[in-house]
């Protein structure tokens, strides 16, 4: 099973667990019933900033949907090959093509941090949005450059740069340059 529909399994089977409706969910989140019932059925391409909110309003973590076996100590990762495989994750972020995620820690219980590497997609200046969740974000730029729009400024980074921020000021990364970008970003969430 693809891992986006895996997940959307994951929420309705925690949202069940924990005995809140679909109604309750969407006043929790402010995302609307026809989109849960779309990623909890694997119709819609996932999205980081509703997978937050979906988290937050469960009360767990973002890593809640990505783990399998949760494990006490340290997890080392698969290989990341930079080529899309059934433990990636394409959130939509707003461009055509989107971001793919390669999920680092994976079954690690527990855990404060999501760290990804991340192949990043060129987007026009006209057909991105700003989006927003509670926490952190650190990115350090493996591949190519990248922008971060951010609040009303926009930040280049490039190869061997990174950045840190406050994820609650609307953002979004998109590759600089018509090229695409691969980068590490740690997001912190808090619970």
């Amino acid at each position: 099973m693809p891992v986006n529909d895996r997940i959307g399994v994951k929420i309705r089977d925690l949202r069940e667990l924990r005995n809140v409706t679909l109604e309750e969910l969407s006043s929790r989140t402010g995302l609307s019933l026809e989109l849960l019932r779309r990623i909890e059925d694997g119709e819609v391409p996932l999205s980081l900033s509703p997978l937050q909110k979906i988290a937050r309003g469960l009360g767990c973590r973002l890593g809640t949907f990505l783990d399998d076996a949760a494990l006490s100590g340290p997890v080392v990762s698969a290989e990341v090959a930079g080529a899309a495989s059934e433990e990636s994750l394409r959130f939509t972020g707003g461009t055509r093509d989107g971001l793919l995620f390669h999920a680092l820690a994976v079954n690690k219980a527990d855990r404060s941090m999501e760290p990804f590497v991340v192949e990043v997609k060129p987007a026009s200046a006209e057909k991105y949005e700003l989006s927003s969740h509670e926490g952190e974000e650190f990115i350090y730029v493996l591949e190519g450059a990248i922008e971060v729009a951010y609040g009303k400024e926009t930040f280049a980074v490039s190869r061997g740069q990174s950045i840190y921020y406050d994820s609650i000021v609307p953002h979004h990364v998109h590759a600089k340059g018509g090229a695409a970008a691969k980068i590490l970003a740690v997001i912190y969430t808090p619970k």
